[in-house]
């Protein structure tokens, strides 16, 4: 019982380690408000263009020039957070929005009996929803550039991730990871490869070969490392790093497996609506140019649709989804202050200067290594630039022209680009894609960040890996 206790012990000492993700934002927030006050102001001239069909602002490259910094003092980082909200209110508004339309859906109890049903199907072979799934979102991010479509889909897979025997965690490695996972190595994504061919002046979606090799052992390297991961939190539950939550969460769900009589004809209609208001989402993505305020609408709607199936009272429906949104919150303030980060380093005129002196380290660097130093590079530069194709946009007209000088050629110069652009998608704060996903699956990013870091590790290590044969066969 002692040992019991003291491991008890150990265990709280352990997550006491990992921060609030609010402490670990406005910690970055100070740093970079240190940073106005050293390095100093530029700028490059930008032109407005037309890349497959739509207008991106472009970097001239050789442009650059010192300007006037703006250091941010106190009263202006105070400011930023609020701005930050205000710049963030379409995705917070998503997030509202989802979080009550789901918690509509949940309330008719359609979602928990569905569960049962696939829980039966795959008993004793649970392990096996986690590839399929990883590969089908994997493919999406692939071929149709899917990252903030995963959003609503988290809040969707959390309750099977639960009812399997896993965590929220491998919910969202199952949805947002895997969407990543297939943006960054894609072979046709037309927000990444599309427009960074385009600026670079290379055939569209050229490479195709190469890149879907990529594409699949990067998926197969992420399902394996949630796979394994899943086995351990199968095993025992309490090295979830978020077992606490999920036991409320669990609780929530209650136990509807000996209720099958009570599955009705109203719960099937509903399933048949989530699968369609899915579909429509695919669709509309597709083919009808869907964003975040028709991808909400969709689901706002196939809530309310679920609701009067479901004979919900009117005021039980404003309440679920009043509750819904309410959980939202959270991850609503967590978005308004790490977009704070990149409105500071904007007002101080800093970010063109970071990407100059950064582009002029490589210049000199034999190819091999200036290939190595171009991918945390984009890293960096994704830290405060977190659109695949505003990216694409700021980086490109300066790292295609400067690796023909050091002999890399334009198509690994994308390929960088891409890796460098995705992969950190799953490890910045200031990705909202990212904090949007924890907040509907309730996982802190700092257990996120505990949790990722070993995986970006060896996709680092890959991507390497990956530059080094595109460079040793001259791939163009």
């Amino acid at each position: 019982m002692n040992l019991a206790q003291a491991r008890t012990e150990r265990e709280n000492k352990r997550e006491l380690k990992v921060p609030h993700t609010l402490v670990i934002i406005t910690s970055i927030i100070i740093l970079v408000s240190i940073a106005t006050y050293i390095v100093p102001g530029g700028a490059y001239e930008k032109v407005v263009k037309v890349v497959n069909g739509s207008e991106k602002t472009i970097i001239v490259d050789g442009s650059f020039k010192y300007i006037e910094s703006q250091p941010q003092g106190v009263f202006e980082v105070l400011q930023a957070p609020v701005e930050g909200i205000i710049g963030g209110a379409e995705i917070i508004a998503f997030l509202f929005v989802v979080g009550g339309a789901f918690n509509l859906i949940t309330r008719t109890k359609a979602i928990d009996f569905g569960i049962v049903r696939v829980t039966n199907i795959f008993k004793g072979k649970e392990i096996l929803v986690i590839p399929m799934l990883t590969f089908l979102f994997s493919l999406g991010g692939a071929v149709f550039g899917m990252s903030e479509e995963a959003v609503p889909f988290v809040a969707i897979i959390v309750p099977l991730a639960l009812s399997l025997g896993y965590d929220s965690i491998v919910a969202v490695g199952i949805t947002y990871l895997a969407c990543e996972l297939g943006f960054s190595s894609a072979m046709l994504n037309p927000f990444t490869v599309g427009i960074a061919q385009s600026i670079a002046e290379i055939p569209m979606f050229s490479g195709i070969e190469y890149r879907t090799i990529i594409w699949f052992i990067t998926t197969c390297i992420g399902t394996v490392f949630l796979m394994m991961y899943a086995s351990k939190i199968k095993k025992n539950p309490k090295l979830s790093l978020v077992y606490e939550s999920d036991q409320i969460k669990r609780a929530n769900l209650g136990n509807y497996g000996s209720e099958n009589e009570d599955f009705r004809m109203s719960h099937k209609i509903i399933l048949l609506l989530l699968a369609l208001c899915i579909g429509i989402i695919v669709w509309g993505v597709l083919t009808q140019g869907f964003w975040i305020p028709q991808i909400a609408a969709v689901f706002l709607a196939t809530g309310l649709m679920s609701g009067f199936i479901g004979k919900l009272g009117t005021d039980e429906m404003a309440d679920a989804f009043i509750e819904g949104a309410k959980g939202m919150i959270g991850a609503a303030v967590m978005l308004g202050f790490a977009r704070a980060i990149v409105i500071i380093a904007e007002n101080a005129n800093i970010i063109d200067t970071i990407l100059y002196n950064l582009s002029q380290l490589i210049g000199n660097l034999p190819p091999m290594i200036a290939a190595y130093i171009m991918y945390p590079i984009q890293m960096f530069i994704n830290f405060f630039v977190s659109s695949g194709s505003g990216q694409a946009a700021l980086t490109m007209p300066i790292l295609a022209p400067l690796g023909d000088l050091v002999g890399i050629s334009r198509q690994l110069t994308v390929l960088i680009y891409q890796l460098g652009d995705g992969f950190s998608n799953t490890l910045f704060p200031t990705s909202g894609i990212l904090i949007a996903c924890l907040g509907l699956a309730g996982v802190p990013y700092g257990k996120w960040l505990k949790w990722v870091l070993p995986l970006q590790g060896i996709l680092f290590i890959l991507s390497l890996g990956f530059i080094t044969i595109g460079s040793l066969m001259q791939w163009a």
